[in-house]
């Protein structure tokens, strides 16, 4: 299989280096990258694409999109009529994700899955951290997501919301399911962590609980950490002391950590953060939807990890860092600042996701073929000296063309090699059931 007459963005150490040129690939792996001229003439070669070739025709190749913090049980709540008050977040939560998550059975857990999925091949997503909840079926929920990944060869690291929020039976099968899976279904595509809901609904004795395993077993916990004030608030109140402070207290925050959204922090909670490696995921689309307020930039170290994901929002990462650049000006850094931030950026996520998918592609010969083809045909030279301008201006605009992960064609010529009409179909059915449940109850 080979890409033809593409702009191939390599990655040395911490540069990307654009080449022109072909890239082979063989056994999942890139086999060989043949360099060549650019020639404008190849934008409008007529040639087709062969069963086993793209014809780029001058378009961009990077690596594949990483969402660092999805919710894929959030898919099928659109269109649902909301009762009751939505006038701050915690309401939002008890009105709609907290009613939500609790009708969640299998049917629609696979359904939510399925449509996460096509949505992530649709914008280049192949590397997904998922964070689910579905309290009355937690047991084998994160089995459900983890084949629907397997069945079209997407990367996964998955784990189950711990929360107290609905009583102690319920919360102990939620850390069953963590541990079940991440004993019984970790493998090299699909990994694990523990996974918690917030400070606020999560009391000492699980804490506890979740650290003895979680050391024991060298793990990472996926948690929401300070998305609103009322975090901050409910923790001191119980326990007088900080989210960040009762997380370092039970040991669990290391360099393994994902901490979603992280707004409303002080710069003692930075300091411990910062020592610990954990790393932030900023979800700005949902900050925005949700009234809760958006990450300022300028108080967080260098050397926190800093990543993008959409928190179930959608599937577009690449829109996130689009969204983190435009607050990096709006906070009033130069455009010199602003670039430096986002290459900050594209290189920790690379960095972190390599401790769960260490061969994880630079688009090197003998790499990993996980690679997408963006829309994208650069205007103007094309060099490692202003990829970043090519990148946030151009290439963060523009759908994906083609994907391809271990060297399988996922979608090509924006066509999508699977049948996504008999995913549909499901998805539909089990969007019915979920409205229908919904709305009688609310």
């Amino acid at each position: 299989m080979k890409i033809t007459n593409a702009w191939i963005c390599t990655i040395n150490q911490t540069k990307v280096e654009p080449l022109f040129g072909d890239i082979f690939i063989n056994d999942g792996k890139i086999s060989g990258i043949v360099e060549k001229a650019f020639d404008p003439k190849i934008i409008f070669n007529e040639k087709t694409d062969g069963n086993d070739t793209i014809e780029a025709r001058g378009r961009v190749v990077t690596v594949p999109n990483i969402n660092f913090h999805d919710h894929f049980y959030s898919r099928l709540a659109k269109g649902l009529t909301l009762k009751g008050a939505m006038n701050n977040f915690h309401n939002i939560l008890k009105n709609l994700w907290w009613k939500l998550d609790m009708i969640l059975d299998e049917g629609m857990i696979q359904a939510s899955a399925k449509m996460a999925a096509l949505e992530s091949i649709r914008n280049g997503v192949t590397y997904i951290f998922d964070h689910h909840s579905s309290p009355q079926s937690a047991n084998g929920s994160l089995k459900i997501i983890s084949d629907e990944l397997k069945a079209i060869d997407l990367r996964g690291v998955l784990c189950f919301e711990v929360t107290d929020r609905n009583g102690k039976e319920l919360a102990k099968k939620g850390m069953d399911e963590n541990r079940d899976f991440l004993r019984n279904n970790a493998n090299e595509n699909i990994k694990g962590l523990f996974g918690l809901h917030a400070s606020f609904t999560v009391d000492d004795d699980s804490l506890r609980i979740i650290s003895n395993f979680v050391n024991e077993n060298d793990l990472g916990i996926h948690i929401h950490l300070c998305e609103d004030k009322i975090d901050r608030e409910i923790s001191l109140k119980q326990s007088n002391k900080s989210p960040v402070e009762r997380l370092n207290f039970f040991g669990l925050l290391n360099q393994k950590s994902i901490l979603a959204h992280g707004i409303h922090l002080m710069g003692d909670d930075l300091r411990i953060i910062e020592k610990s490696g954990s790393a932030f995921v900023y979800n700005p689309d949902s900050n925005l939807n949700n009234a809760v307020g958006l990450p300022d930039f300028s108080h967080v170290p260098d050397s926190i990890p800093i990543l993008a994901g959409t928190d179930g929002m959608n599937s577009n990462p690449a829109r996130s860092l689009k969204q983190l650049f435009l607050l990096s000006r709006h906070r009033g850094m130069s455009f010199e600042q602003a670039f430096k931030r986002i290459n900050k950026i594209y290189f920790d996520q690379i960095k972190f996701v390599k401790k769960y998918f260490p061969d994880f592609t630079s688009l090197n010969v003998k790499d990993r073929a996980d690679l997408i083809v963006w829309d994208y045909i650069p205007p103007t030279p094309f060099r490692a000296d202003n990829f970043w301008g090519h990148y946030v201006y151009g290439v963060l605009d523009r759908p994906v063309h083609s994907v391809i992960q271990s060297g399988k064609i996922l979608m090509k010529s924006f066509n999508m090699v699977i049948n996504e009409s008999s995913y549909f179909a499901d998805i539909t059915e089990q969007g019915k059931r979920l409205y229908e449940k919904f709305q009688s109850m609310s």
